[in-house]
């Protein structure tokens, strides 16, 4: 096991992913250990893991699957197991699975008696390029995304790609949506590189030195502004559509993938960077394809406009009631706290409805 990048970011590349797992947990009493995972995951990955000393008898909280089980019930539901079971502020909980149960795991740990220690194995690619670094954890809240959470650093973060193996394809470009997201803040030769990238036929291999580019994109951001009072609010490009869309899709009882709908929210603050910051349209119509090829289009009507601005002004990312983007004057030149009008947000709309590189 080697740090991936700085070594105070706790990320870490597994070597040996039983013999690395030891190591990490090998400073808490096996009756102090508790394993968080979601049925998904642990019916795909836990066999992964299953031998390793000092895990294997490790007391197990299966929560249910799914973005709409991020809940504070279900928050509650492992706070009662791990007061239940004699968990310790010295006790560890080792969350297993994509960014739900490590959002969710990572969010109750953190409170639990004011913070045990946590350390996440990510076995989704969306959560080991997302939520493997940067501190955020938490679960949605009146049907918003990630309405109560806090800022709480994992004891470490184990990647390990042959768990990548176990997604669908559906789940694989949820997870790569976020990597083009890295790309179109940082450089055009990151996201040429994933242009040249076959996610539909993943070469695992190749992937591996992806990621690890992609997280060290994200350490980029994150290092020096780990509250997110001002560059970090790079990554959030995408996101303020994005959201408005999942929140939507779950309201409807249809819901999208987080880096689906991503992708969805980048075709339209591609558009919203043209109009506000002289993006070339040209170039927002050959983006908006590639991301139309990958992703998917997301459907919603011209009724649906208000409910989406509704749910962007609830966005946690405002300031001063005001809509807050991040926008792009090219690929790799950013432009956070950007606002923009409601006739502007609507604009996009129509123009993903109606073109959005469709044709």
């Amino acid at each position: 096991m080697f740090p991936l990048i700085a070594k105070e970011s706790n990320v870490y590349i597994a070597e040996d992913l039983t013999s690395d797992i030891e190591s990490l947990i090998s400073n808490y009493p096996e009756d102090k250990v508790f394993l968080l995972s979601d049925e998904g995951a642990y019916a795909h990955c836990y066999q992964k893991i299953k031998d390793v000393k000092g895990l294997s008898k490790a007391r197990t909280i299966i929560i249910p699957q799914g973005d709409h089980e991020k809940t504070l019930a279900t928050t509650q539901k492992v706070w009662q197991f791990l007061s239940n079971h004699g968990a310790d502020r010295k006790s560890l909980l080792v969350n297993l699975g994509g960014g739900m149960p490590c959002d969710l795991g990572g969010f109750a740990a953190s409170a639990f008696k004011r913070g045990i220690h946590f350390v996440n194995i990510p076995t989704t690619l969306l959560a080991q390029v997302d939520a493997s670094i940067g501190g955020k954890t938490g679960v949605n809240f009146e049907g918003f995304k990630n309405e109560i959470g806090i800022f709480g650093e994992a004891s470490a973060v184990l990647i390990e790609t042959s768990f990548l193996e176990t997604l669908d394809q559906a789940n694989l470009t949820s997870g790569f949506a976020e990597m083009v997201k890295h790309a179109f803040i940082y450089s055009p030769k990151t996201w040429d590189n994933l242009c040249a990238f076959d996610i539909n036929n993943p070469d695992l291999t190749k992937l591996k030195k992806l990621v690890a580019d992609s997280i060290l994109i994200k350490h980029h951001f994150v290092q020096n502004d780990p509250t997110e009072q001002n560059i970090r609010k790079a990554l959030n490009f995408g996101h303020t559509f994005g959201h408005a869309f999942e929140s939507l899709a779950m309201k409807e009882g249809r819901p999208v993938l987080h880096g689906h709908a991503v992708g969805f929210g980048m075709v339209c603050e591609l558009y919203l960077s043209h109009i506000r910051l002289g993006f070339p349209m040209d170039q927002v119509i050959e983006v908006s394809k590639k991301l139309n090829d990958l992703f998917g289009v997301f459907e919603f009507s011209t009724d649906h406009f208000e409910l989406l601005y509704d749910l962007m002004c609830h966005d946690k990312k405002n300031e001063g009631n005001k809509i807050n983007f991040t926008l792009l004057k090219a690929i790799g030149e950013i432009e956070i706290n950007t606002t923009a009008s409601k006739d502007e947000i609507f604009d996009a709309l129509n123009f993903y409805l109606n073109r959005g590189g469709r044709d």
